[in-house]
């Protein structure tokens, strides 16, 4: 009888780790180890040699990174997609991709079942799973957290040690850090108390802006239909803008996030977030968008980003509302290109200017010089119509209201 395969979603951290010698012993399986690079940098030091060390049969290693950036990060971005209103959802965003690159690994090497390292209380398993549902329905998803006998990551530990599993926590440093170019999620230890301030090592590729340059940054970033195309008057390829603009932010303290969210599984979590390209292009971003974006569209678009940025979180990215709701994005995008001068300063952004050829912005209405053009009469005439409908309602309730009134003091 043939051995079961089983595809394991790998990070070469803690938890995946010990899935991959904890499926050989518990379900007698081949495991075929598939790690996504999406541009994180320590978790990918050594994860080949990690994961057959760790007795993995077969081991993918696929570099995703640009796929990340422009088929997942970009249409976020342009969506204006920030979890409750703060989030970028760096985590998030890659977790569909990497479901879909270990449901198209495990069909190509005839597995039976897929596996993933996330807990039994947070987003992730439900990120993977319903995106494994929507792209291979007919693999099995086991989730060794939800199941196995450890009950914490220092018990997690010494089951690497007793079987000589590198890993990179310890006891010392219990960090849960998950990172790609979008940002690094930083969660566990004492972090899991909201009263404490984020200590500073657990922060990974910023900068404490108390030591930031005591000069400000200025960067120009370039946009065409929503999308980042040029940093300083250069145009660059999606992967190094990103990476650019991670270096650059990271050096001014910009990016740094400690947030209470809401998951979706039921409990407010404390989240210690990194993410300084990420914070810097939806800011420029956002502010394109109110120089060229008319009125009615902007304010309606605020709340499809609401609802952009919940199915995200959610784990919907492979769904008929998702495909519907970027129609609608792409459709209002058509005019957001130009550029947007953003001013770094020790943590904190500022726009130090922003042009555009949509622009909707008209100097000669807004001006309250010489040069004025705008119709001040035509305000009286507009002011009538618009207030009309409160004027109407007040004439002929505010009687009533006030002879209501006297009967009830009366009767006092």
């Amino acid at each position: 009888m043939k051995k079961q395969k089983i595809a394991v979603a790998y990070s070469g951290g803690l938890d995946t780790s010990v899935i991959v010698k904890w499926l050989q012993e518990k379900y007698d399986a081949d495991v075929i180890t598939v790690t996504g690079n999406l541009g994180q940098k320590k978790e990918l030091v050594g994860v080949a040699e990690k994961a057959y060390k760790t007795g993995a049969k077969k081991v993918y290693i696929q570099d995703l990174s640009k796929e990340f950036v422009e088929e997942y990060i970009f249409p976020a971005l342009k969506a204006g997609a920030l979890y409750e209103h703060t989030y970028p959802m760096a985590t998030a965003l890659g977790r569909p991709l990497l479901a879909k690159a270990l449901a198209e690994v495990a069909k190509r090497e005839h597995c039976t079942a897929v596996a993933h390292g996330c807990t039994g209380k947070g987003n992730d398993q439900v990120r993977f799973e319903v995106s494994i549902m929507a792209l291979a329905p007919e693999l099995k998803v086991i989730a060794p957290l939800r199941e196995w006998e450890f009950k914490s990551r220092e018990e997690e530990i010494a089951y690497c040690e007793d079987r000589g599993i590198p890993v990179a926590a310890t006891k010392a440093s219990p960090y849960s850090i998950d990172e790609n170019i979008w940002g690094t999620a930083i969660e566990c230890g004492v972090l899991e108390d909201p009263m404490v301030e984020p200590p500073l090592d657990a922060y990974q590729r910023t900068v404490n802006p108390e030591n930031a340059p005591n000069k400000p940054t200025y960067v120009a970033i370039e946009f065409k239909e929503g999308v980042p195309v040029g940093l300083n008057g250069k145009k660059m390829q999606s992967v190094a803008l990103v990476e650019k603009l991670n270096a650059v932010a990271g050096a001014n303290g910009i990016g740094r996030l400690d947030l209470v969210e809401n998951r979706l599984v039921g409990i407010k979590s404390r989240e210690v977030y990194e993410a300084p390209a990420a914070v810097t292009l939806h800011f420029a971003h956002r502010e394109l968008e109110r120089l060229t974006l008319d009125k009615e569209v902007a304010h309606f678009k605020a709340k499809i980003a609401h609802d952009y940025a919940d199915l995200i979180y959610n784990g919907l990215w492979f769904s008929p509302l998702k495909n519907a709701l970027d129609g609608f994005v792409n459709e209002t995008q058509k005019n957001v290109s130009g550029i947007v001068k953003v001013r770094m300063y020790k943590g904190n952004l500022t726009v130090g200017g922003r042009n555009s050829l949509y622009s909707l912005y008209d100097k000669k209405l807004a001006t309250y010089t010489i040069e004025d053009q705008y119709d001040h009469t035509a305000a009286e005439g507009f002011i009538k119509i618009y207030g009309l409908p409160l004027k109407t309602f007040n004439r002929v309730n505010k009687p009533k209201l006030l002879k209501v009134k006297k009967i009830l003091k009366r009767k006092k």
